[in-house]
């Protein structure tokens, strides 16, 4: 018999959301990613989703490696870009007053928008690398995700699209399972012994931009 799952910890971008930062980049630099990936500071936004950096302090390491961006246009790019994946918010809706419902993202400050937007209402708590220091897949991000949530590994599920990720949350003892689309990760869900459906279709369309 399962233990009885009390909480479920989802990623948020590209398992509940889209995630236009790819496109929103390229928009704030006129460049492609390709072109300047090399040149920048790899630790600056891995920094930057830990809260070390603010955000013009991260924009600065682009500038200081010759790269011009306009923060207005990678915002207006990543604001249009961002909806629901098909089928997740359907999900995430059905899952109310079932188990507790947390983010468990690597993202910086920008969760608190979202948290405003296309999360709000959903869940119970908003967790993002930026809020509690650490990024995964470092174990001590699971160890303060449940300190957030209140809930021990034995009691929670994490939804992850990256395998390191997925990897690292079943080590800290969670069931994890890799995110691919909404049908097989209600199915996966319902078989851990939550009270959702099985049978969704996960055909519900995304969300226009906001």
């Amino acid at each position: 018999m399962h233990t009885v799952i009390r909480a479920i910890a989802f990623d948020v971008m590209d398992t509940l959301l889209r995630d236009p930062f790819r496109e929103a980049l390229e928009a704030a630099t006129g460049r492609p990613l390709e072109e300047f990936i090399a040149s920048r500071d790899p630790s600056a936004y891995p920094a930057f989703e830990r809260g070390e950096l603010d955000e013009a302090a991260y924009w600065a390491v682009y500038t200081r490696a010759g790269i011009d961006v306009d923060p207005a246009a990678f915002h207006r790019v990543r604001r249009a870009g961002t909806h629901w994946l098909p089928g997740m918010r359907e999900l995430i809706t059905e899952l109310d007053g079932i188990v507790v419902r947390a983010t468990a993202s690597n993202y910086p400050h920008w969760i608190d928008e979202l948290a405003r937007t296309h999360l709000n209402g959903g869940f119970e708590h908003i967790v993002a690398s930026c809020h509690l220091g650490v990024r995964k897949p470092d174990p001590a991000f699971f160890e303060r995700l449940l300190e957030q949530i209140g809930h021990g590994p034995d009691h929670v599920l994490f939804l992850d699209d990256r395998p390191s990720n997925v990897e690292a949350a079943a080590s800290f003892g969670l069931r994890a399972h890799r995110f691919s689309d909404a049908r097989s990760a209600r199915a996966w869900i319902a078989a851990q012994g939550v009270a959702v459906s099985s049978v969704g279709d996960g055909s519900g369309t995304a969300e226009p931009p906001r």
